[in-house]
């Protein structure tokens, strides 16, 4: 169960066009200054940066993908090991 949700959380994760598509309205313009001030999500923040001409914003975006992958990447390799772990127990 635990790599299922793990899995299923990697997958939401991977999936963002129905995110920038639908929640594209949802963009929050301003910096958060606090933890629960509103914020939008990194996939349509970096969609928003690609948009802009300055070459600065492009590398910006470049590190939000990576980041983005990272974190898929890592999500998996979690699961993958929890997998493993509990196979050998059985």
């Amino acid at each position: 169960m635990v790599t299922g949700m793990v899995l299923g959380l990697s997958r939401a994760i991977g999936e963002t066009a129905p995110l920038i598509f639908m929640g594209a309205l949802t963009y929050v313009n301003y910096y958060p200054d606090t933890p629960l001030s509103g914020f939008t999500a990194v996939p349509i923040q970096v969609y928003n940066w690609i948009g802009y001409p300055q070459a600065e914003w492009k590398d910006t975006s470049s590190a939000g993908i990576i980041l983005l992958l990272g974190l898929l990447l890592s999500m998996n390799a979690l699961a993958l090991i929890i997998r493993n772990k509990f196979e050998k127990d059985w």
